[in-house]
């Protein structure tokens, strides 16, 4: 299968043999970004040739088909039949099953079939939690021992530590809160670049957690609490050097999307004081509900469970709150609602904090070119729209452990309840 010349702006291929080998780079891409433009790329040639129905009906073929169906390609009808029949294939694999339990799922939720859409979403999830488990326990175990250790007298005796440059911007919070729309927003600016959801930070965290040689309870914070002045700047500019291979620009800020950060935004307060965090938040039903319906490709094992989910954010907005408490004004919060509501009063809000002077284009953020490589590709390239913010209410019937679990979370957004701390976590 080899790429011809575009008809339009839909490329064809030349179909020379259907092989998975050939076709996996193109459903990767197209599930990737979302792009239906290379799923058709994909599809036409091998209906011409006759092959589309023979390729859906094997294993290799089912990504494929799903990427068909989740781009809305094939035609309702047509989707709900094709996947419908792929799921009574005895032989799929977990990964392929759950793979087309997420695109019947996405195929009934556009057709309005919300409780039939909802029951398909939570057997993929269940698949996947099969594959990737994940212990809540444990994550609010580590967001409570962050609050033990992170203290005023803490952050006071380390107040001169860390590396003085402010160029990077992190964006921490959820998936699906609407923190590709900020880095889109800040990108669009002449002095800020964007770059991807950078490793970095964790890979620091993981190694820091596994200097302990002495066997104690909590590796990573003992090793915290341990590292000295000239280590804590040291940290700092390795992360600024071995992020520079990312920055294609002469921008004097850069971007770090990593949602997940949020659990290490001490960490990054220690290291590079002088670094901007913006938490992106959204509301915790819209927000956990767009999380569970992502079929993410790896790193998200919270999201695959409601009861999970709801527990991850209510660790995350207690950590942030500790956060907040200890550091006013040090992280700056943005409420997906609010930039919906109010663009250009949020977009001057964040400018602020980040001390970069106003700049149209970035309520023209729609118009940036640039490379994205998140669940949101395609929505960032289209100016703000409200219809979307409630759209969570149609699964509302089915949203009860979620609400359980989020407890005084849910009932106080966008205020915060008042935590407890919770019991001491090893990390591993």
């Amino acid at each position: 299968m080899a790429v011809a010349r575009s008809r339009g702006h839909v490329p064809t291929l030349e179909v020379r043999a259907v092989r998975p080998s050939a076709i996996d780079p193109f459903v990767k891409l197209a599930l990737a970004t979302g792009d239906g433009h290379v799923v058709e790329a994909v599809r036409i040639p091998l209906e011409r040739a006759g092959r589309f129905s023979a390729c859906v009906s094997s294993q290799a073929g089912c990504a494929l088909a799903c990427a068909f169906c989740a781009t809305g390609r094939l035609g309702l009808a047509r989707n709900l039949a094709t996947l419908r029949g792929a799921l009574q294939n005895d032989d799929l694999s977990d990964e392929d099953r759950l793979h087309f339990e997420f695109s019947l799922a996405k195929a009934l939720e556009d057709s309005g079939s919300y409780e039939q859409s909802f029951a398909h979403y939570a057997k993929g999830n269940a698949i996947r939690k099969t594959l990737h488990p994940y212990n809540a326990e444990e994550n609010s175990r580590y967001a409570g021992r962050c609050k033990r250790q992170y203290t005023r007298d803490f952050f006071a005796a380390r107040r001169a530590a860390g590396a003085p440059s402010a160029e990077p911007i992190f964006i921490v919070g959820l998936p699906r809160a609407g923190s590709t729309l900020l880095e889109q927003i800040l990108s669009s600016h002449s002095m800020v670049e964007g770059t991807m959801e950078l490793p970095d930070i964790p890979q620091i965290a993981r190694e820091l957690a596994g200097r302990d040689e002495g066997g104690g309870e909590t590796p990573f914070f003992d090793a915290v609490a341990a590292l000295q002045p000239d280590e804590l700047r040291s940290l700092g500019e390795r992360y600024l050097a071995a992020t520079r291979v990312y920055r294609k620009t002469a921008a004097p800020f850069f971007i770090d999307k990593l949602p997940n950060n949020w659990l290490y935004a001490g960490l990054i307060h220690l290291i590079l004081p002088n670094a901007k965090i913006i938490d992106a938040r959204r509301h915790p039903l819209g927000c956990c509900l767009s999380v569970f319906k992502q079929h993410f490709a790896r790193g998200q094992n919270f999201a695959y469970d409601l009861v999970d989910l709801g527990r991850y954010y209510r660790d995350y907005v207690d950590l942030m709150a500790h956060i907040d408490g200890l550091l006013p004004g040090r992280v700056h919060r943005v409420f997906y609602e609010s930039t919906v509501e109010d663009t250009e009063a949020e977009v001057r809000r964040l400018l602020d904090y980040c001390a970069l002077p106003f700049e149209e284009q970035c309520l023209r953020f729609y118009e940036n070119e640039r490379a994205v490589r998140t669940a949101s590709s395609e929505q960032v390239r289209r100016p703000i729209f409200k219809e979307g913010m409630d759209h969570w209410r149609h699964f509302e019937p089915w949203l009860e452990p979620l609400k359980e679990a989020l407890g005084s979370v849910l009932d106080r957004y966008p205020a915060v309840p008042e935590f407890a701390l919770a019991d001491d976590l090893r990390i591993l």
